[in-house]
């Protein structure tokens, strides 16, 4: 059973890193169609083979060594991040996962939280004024929306009335977001800002912050940020579809559904990057402080009430 477990594991990662990979093939040639022009077409057939070629370009570079920084925990830190998303991978919900999590609700919120100390240590280890600048912003940014949805999740929690993330995709029998769409709104719009993303990519601001907290690294280890990144977006696509789109009755097979669905909210994402401006960062704070929060707070007082009265 050990054996079983560590190759079911083996295999998730495996998984996880080519959606990853493909994933940002979607992205560039997504980007390319909005922008009206070609995205990657010369690798391969069709550009297909372009994220192998990326990663090989950029794990077979020369690897910088900053004379100032901290250079263990400077090499530890993007290591770290990706492995912290792919813990998270582990916890995807599914029909019949190869392992269930009793508690697999409270254990995403804490890996999740934990991606706040790579972002701080990339900052720091690098030495650089740079880079801590960015990694003090994407800190801060980060634990804000934190907080908002920290309580959005537990909302929804006592909706669901489990702690587990494969009873979600099971048990329900509508998606909860016909009556939270404001929470799924607000949800959505955390989740863009948790994983840096446009319009809320102020941790990488090129033009204020010369690449932001990961301005000092290059070719592998760059690219572990990079694909910590992506990885986390797909997989807070697929939480969220589990938490709030999920319906047992809607398709014939649940975990199909599950996977369509996260792929739309994955393009969503590439939408938003290639329509939306960049935010400044007083509405960005200003936005989770004062309206995510209250708005959280109230509906985490509202739900449990509503359902000790009618449920």
């Amino acid at each position: 059973m050990n054996l079983s477990f560590f190759i079911s594991i083996t295999i998730s990662y495996i998984m996880a890193l080519l959606a990853m990979a493909f994933y940002t093939l979607l992205e560039r040639k997504a980007l390319g169609y909005f922008q009206l022009r070609k995205g990657p077409n010369k690798v391969g057939i069709a550009g297909i083979p372009q994220p192998f070629a990326d990663a090989i370009k950029l794990f077979t570079k020369q690897l910088n060594k900053p004379m100032l920084a901290n250079y263990t925990p400077f090499l530890l830190a993007p290591m770290c991040s990706l492995l912290l998303t792919l813990l998270l991978w582990s916890l995807a919900p599914f029909s019949s996962p190869s392992f269930f999590l009793k508690f697999g609700a409270l254990t995403f919120l804490c890996i999740s939280s934990l991606n706040v100390y790579t972002t701080l240590a990339s900052g720091w280890t690098s030495n650089s004024k740079y880079a801590l600048l960015g990694a003090l912003r994407s800190v801060a940014q980060t634990i804000s929306y934190e907080v908002s949805m920290a309580l959005i999740f537990l909302s929804a929690l006592c909706l669901l009335l489990s702690f587990n993330l494969s009873n979600f995709i099971t048990n329900q029998n509508f998606p909860i977001f016909l009556f939270t769409l404001p929470l799924f709104f607000s949800w959505f719009t955390t989740t863009l800002a948790e994983t840096n993303r446009t319009p809320f990519d102020l941790a990488e601001g090129e033009s204020e912050l010369v690449s932001g907290f990961n301005i000092e690294y290059s070719s592998g280890t760059f690219a572990l940020i990079f694909m910590a990144e992506y990885a986390s977006i797909l997989i807070m696509c697929f939480i969220s579809t589990a938490v709030f789109l999920a319906s047992s009755t809607t398709f014939f097979f649940i975990d199909a559904s599950m996977i369509m669905k996260t792929f739309i909210l994955a393009f969503i994402f590439l939408w938003i990057r290639a329509t939306f401006p960049r935010m400044r960062y007083d509405p960005l704070m200003s936005l989770t402080w004062k309206s995510f929060l209250p708005m959280s707070l109230t509906y985490l007082l509202i739900i449990p009430s509503f359902m000790l009265l009618f449920w």
